[in-house]
């Protein structure tokens, strides 16, 4: 079969050239290189695709045309030497394409690439650090930790641009500019400043440390089955005997997620109350985490089989933004939603799955709206008690009133008079009825 040998020209100038890529160069028959934009091609004469460049539209257009042509040559001549920048095998899609061709055998020959020049310029064993090599052009999404990362392909200032957008703005990133080259440059910047940096082919960005969820997480993750084989408290627990701390701290994070919410009304800033948000929700997180570690221990759950579960359940509920669905307003996400939860659990009451153990009054508030939306009839109540309660409820309701808010509220001015009643005893004696 036809052969398309692939050589690197090497991250740098010839100096980093492999002496087999020279004798390839030197000897082969046919020789095609990629672009002659490249420290390591000055002096050699072999046609190059430059051309394809400047007449293709895209990328997506321009590196199958390279390919087509390659195998063209490789089946008139038997074997083309194709030389590529760096390595064959490092951030190469025309090699990735020649390798889906099923009329030519692909070769790739060792080759000097920017993983080794970018490790030596930083002083990091890739292996060690676990180096983790990305495209800056694969996604508009954050990058993802941890770190070390070698971010490629950031030839441009538009790229530069992108990649400041992935990146948290005070994140520290290396910029590495003509590594092997005389004028080769290693510098630290700060990720919002990348816009500002001079960029071409032979630049790329080593980000030492990137703190993101999926590490926070696992290191949670560890942190839990440590306390849980190292703690008697913490080996004592169950399912069961967790549960009420579940919803303290449920309650706990809804109380600081409520003074979050004053204080941006006010538009203030706080931040004591902020970081009491943080802890609480912490909290619950915590919580969720322990349940997941007595799951695995049961085998048959797990935080990540957990976090999979609810993310598979909400791509299925928002088929307007996974799927093709239309949805003009909130009102429609609400109703698909329900018509979505009724079919994937074989529901037939709009008041399946309701947990019944909620406060009475969020309690009343879910069936009615449930009721609302069905345009079922209030109850009346079998006692004249029962029937004022239902009519200050509905009329409640009707208004907007939030049940729950507004018995809290009223608890809370109770509790003040309570703090009222309890500072005028200048003995520090209890007061009768309260204490």
């Amino acid at each position: 079969m036809a052969v398309v040998r692939v050589v690197g020209l090497g991250p740098g100038d010839a100096s980093l050239l492999t002496q087999r890529t020279r004798t390839l160069l030197d000897t082969a028959p046919v020789v095609r290189l990629r672009t002659r934009h490249h420290p390591a091609a000055v002096g050699l004469t072999a046609p190059s695709y430059d051309d394809f460049y400047e007449s293709a539209a895209s990328f997506e257009e321009l590196y199958p045309r390279i390919v087509d042509d390659l195998v063209a040559l490789a089946l008139t001549s038997g074997e083309v030497v194709y030389a590529v920048p760096g390595s064959p095998l490092v951030a190469e899609h025309t090699v990735e394409l020649l390798r889906t061709r099923g009329d030519v055998t692909v070769v790739c020959e060792p080759a000097v690439s920017v993983i080794d020049v970018a490790c030596a310029a930083v002083g990091v064993d890739p292996m060690s650090a676990g180096l983790r090599i990305v495209d800056a052009l694969d996604s508009t999404e954050p990058f993802r930790g941890p770190g070390p990362l070698l971010i490629l392909q950031t030839y441009a200032p538009e790229v530069m641009a992108l990649v400041a957008d992935r990146l948290p703005s005070d994140c520290p990133v290396v910029v590495l500019h003509h590594l092997g080259l005389d004028d080769a440059e290693v510098r630290e910047v700060r990720a919002g400043e990348l816009p500002m940096v001079a960029a071409d082919h032979l630049t790329s960005l080593w980000v030492p440390g990137l703190r993101t969820a999926g590490e926070a997480m696992d290191d949670l993750v560890s942190f839990m089955h440590q306390l849980r084989t190292q703690c008697p408290w913490d080996e004592e627990q169950t399912h069961d005997s967790l549960t009420p701390y579940l919803l303290e701290e449920s309650y706990e994070a809804f109380d600081a997620l409520r003074a979050l919410v004053a204080m941006s009304a006010v538009g203030e800033e706080d931040p004591a109350i902020v970081a009491d948000v943080e802890e609480e929700l912490g909290d619950v997180l915590f919580q969720v985490v322990f349940h997941a570690e007595l799951g695995v221990e049961e085998e048959r759950f797990s935080f990540a089989t957990i976090a999979d579960a609810v993310r598979d359940k909400l791509t299925e509920r928002h088929p307007h933004v996974f799927g093709d669905v239309v949805v003009s307003s909130s009102a429609d996400v609400a109703a698909n939603w329900d018509v979505i939860k009724k079919k994937e659990k074989g529901r037939t009451s709009v008041l399946d799955g309701i947990a019944w153990s909620l406060p009475a009054l969020s309690l009343f508030a879910k069936v009615a709206r449930k009721a609302d939306a069905l345009d079922v009839a209030w109850p009346v109540g079998s006692t004249a008690l029962e029937q004022r309660m239902v009519e200050l409820l509905r009329e409640a309701q009707s208004a907007g009133v939030d049940l729950e808010e507004t018995l809290r509220a009223v608890t809370r001015q109770w509790a003040e008079e309570i703090r009222h009643r309890e500072a005028m005893d200048q003995n520090g004696r209890a007061v009768d009825g309260i204490l």
